[in-house]
Formats: structure tokens, C-alpha cells, sequence
């Protein structure tokens, strides 16, 4: 249960930088484990749009994002960071949320400020619930960590400044609230410019999240070198994974439009040019069959003799 988590504080304590994709279920995960990086991050966007197919706008349940969770983290090598919105309640409501992130073996999570429903940290129309409130639940999911995962990693996020009225001044005060609180990292969601950022970086006392949304939102394009010059600690890229999907089978799937065999075969070929081998071998079918010699009778292997379909060879020890 903790051994994620012991590996995401074992990466921060670093002195790089660390960047972290996005991915919005299994499988995007298990294409981001392949290529090798040091932690994958869970979108709360993705995650809403491909499980349930509604924007992130507070519709995704909390049941739901923990098994997408779980689901990832049991499939990557690596720890997951994941989004838990704003908890989803308040300080009590918290407190299981916060247990059953635990109970789902991932390396940490992050919990916002926002009032309920919840939005998407780049649209208009978010709200902030009262700062001693929101402080009071960073302390509950922080008692939580210490009762129940010590090397859970607890992040906490502001989205003040992009409210109506909301100011650098109020975001960076809830941050530091947030830390004093428990928290291990600190987020100020929306900075909107370079300056914004190198005030975040001075004047939050703690390690630090840079969400790098892109085009998507009001976080400006910056260079890794100078965000880690500024203090920031983690990098999330949130949407990588979800956009990557979007464009690539809009792209695929127009080509198969307009003539399904040619379509298919250009699917193919870009497949078969990608360095994860086989589907069967990407998606584990060679540890299937490695069970199988391990673990059922002699007499199951003959199902193999004179069957039709690819063979899949069990992986050598």
C-alpha cells in the first residue's frame, strides 16, 4: 500500500525536476510506463471525459475516479500521482476519500479548494470555498496520511486565483496554509504569466506544482530549466495523453471513412512502427500464458495444439 508512495518521496526528495504525464486510464498509463517515465499523473478531465463522457464540471463520482485510479497504479511500474477534485464533501467527506486513495495503492493525490460541483481549473466560473474551511480539510486528509500511509504523498491545491475576484496574493496564502496544515506539496492552479510563476516560486514556503495545461487554459508555455530555477518541484502535464487520443483517432478514424480497408491498413502499419511489439505482447498475453504453465494442469496446454489465432509466447525468466 505504501511502497508507491515511498517511491514518489524517494523522487522528490531529488533535485530534478519531475515531469509527469497525463493519462486518463489503463492504457494511455501502460503506453507512458513503457516509454519510461519516473511518475504518471491521473487526469480528472480525462478521466471524466473517457469513463463517463462529461466534461470536468463535478460529474465523475468519487467511486469512480478511485477505481480508474487503482486500475492504473495496478498496471504501471511507477507511482501514480492521482486528481481527488475537491474531496468531494467536505473535511468529513475528505477523510474517506483520502483512505480509499490509500487503500488504492497510489503514490499520492492531489485535493483542491473548490466549492461543489467542481470545474476544470482552466474555465471560467470556478468557485473557492472559505480559506479556513479548506484549511480544515488539508488537516483532516493530512491526519489521515499519518494514521493510515505515512509515505503517502498529500498535495494541495488552490484555485483562488482564478475566481472572479481571486488574487496571486490570496492563492499563495492558502498555499502556505495548506503546507502548515500537512500538506506535503503545494499547487497554485492558473498563474498567468512568468512573473506570476516566479512569485509563486518565492513566496510559497515548500515544494511545488507546475500544471502545464497548454493551450487549454490560462497557465502560460514555459521552459522546464526555468520553472525549476523559479522553485517548482513537479511538473504535471495533465491533458498529454487525452489530446494525443482525441487528434490520433479523429485522424484515424477519417481515413478509415473514407475507405475502411486502406483506413485499416494505415492503422496497422502505424501500429506495427511503434516499439511495443505485438497487441497481445503489449497487453500481456505472454504473463497469461506464463500462468497458465504455472498454475493449471499439464493437460490445459494441449488447448494450444492445432488452435488458430497468433502465438504468444510466455516471457523468459
Amino acid at each position: 500500500m505504501t511502497d508507491a508512495g515511498a517511491r514518489l518521496r524517494a523522487r522528490l526528495a531529488s533535485d530534478d525536476l519531475l515531469v509527469c504525464p497525463g493519462v486518463h486510464d489503463p492504457l494511455t498509463a501502460a503506453v507512458a510506463d513503457v516509454i519510461g517515465f519516473d511518475t504518471i499523473y491521473m487526469t480528472g478531465y480525462g478521466t471524466s471525459l473517457s469513463k463517463i463522457g462529461y466534461p470536468d464540471a463535478g460529474f465523475i463520482t468519487m467511486p469512480e475516479m478511485i477505481e480508474n485510479a487503482a486500475n492504473i497504479q495496478e498496471r504501471i511500474d511507477v507511482p501514480l500521482i492521482a486528481d481527488a477534485d475537491n474531496g468531494y464533501g467536505n473535511a468529513t467527506n475528505v477523510v474517506r476519500t483520502v483512505r480509499e486513495y490509500i487503500k488504492a495503492g497510489v503514490g499520492g493525490i492531489h485535493i483542491e479548494d473548490q466549492t461543489f460541483p467542481k470545474r476544470c481549473g482552466h474555465t471560467k466560473g470556478r468557485q473557492v470555498i472559505p480559506r479556513e474551511e479548506a484549511v480544515g480539510k488539508i488537516q483532516a486528509a493530512s491526519d489521515v496520511r499519518d494514521e493510515r500511509g505515512e509515505e503517502f504523498v498529500l498535495i494541495a491545491r488552490t484555485d483562488a486565483r482564478g475566481t472572479g475576484d481571486g488574487s496571486l496574493d490570496e492563492a499563495i496564502g492558502r498555499a502556505n496554509d495548506f503546507l502548515d496544515a500537512g500538506a506535503d506539496v503545494a499547487f497554485v492552479e492558473g498563474p498567468t504569466d512568468e512573473a506570476e510563476l516566479q512569485r509563486v516560486g518565492t513566496e510559497v514556503d515548500g515544494p511545488l506544482v507546475y500544471n502545464f495545461v497548454g493551450d487549454l487554459g490560462s497557465s502560460p508555455y514555459v521552459e522546464l530549466d526555468a520553472l525549476s530555477g523559479w522553485g517548482f518541484d513537479v511538473v504535471l502535464f495533465p491533458i498529454t495523453a487525452t489530446l494525443s487520443t482525441i487528434a490520433n483517432v479523429h485522424e484515424d478514424l477519417s481515413a478509415f471513412a473514407d475507405d475502411p480497408v486502406a483506413g485499416m491498413r494505415r492503422i496497422d502499419d502505424k501500429f506495427n512502427g511503434q516499439p511495443v511489439g505485438s497487441l497481445h505482447e503489449f497487453s500481456g498475453f505472454p504473463e497469461v500464458v506464463e500462468w497458465e504453465r504455472s498454475y493449471l494442469p499439464d493437460e490445459e496446454q494441449d488447448k494450444y495444439e492445432g488452435s488458430l489465432g497468433d502465438e504468444v509466447d510466455a516471457e523468459e525468466n
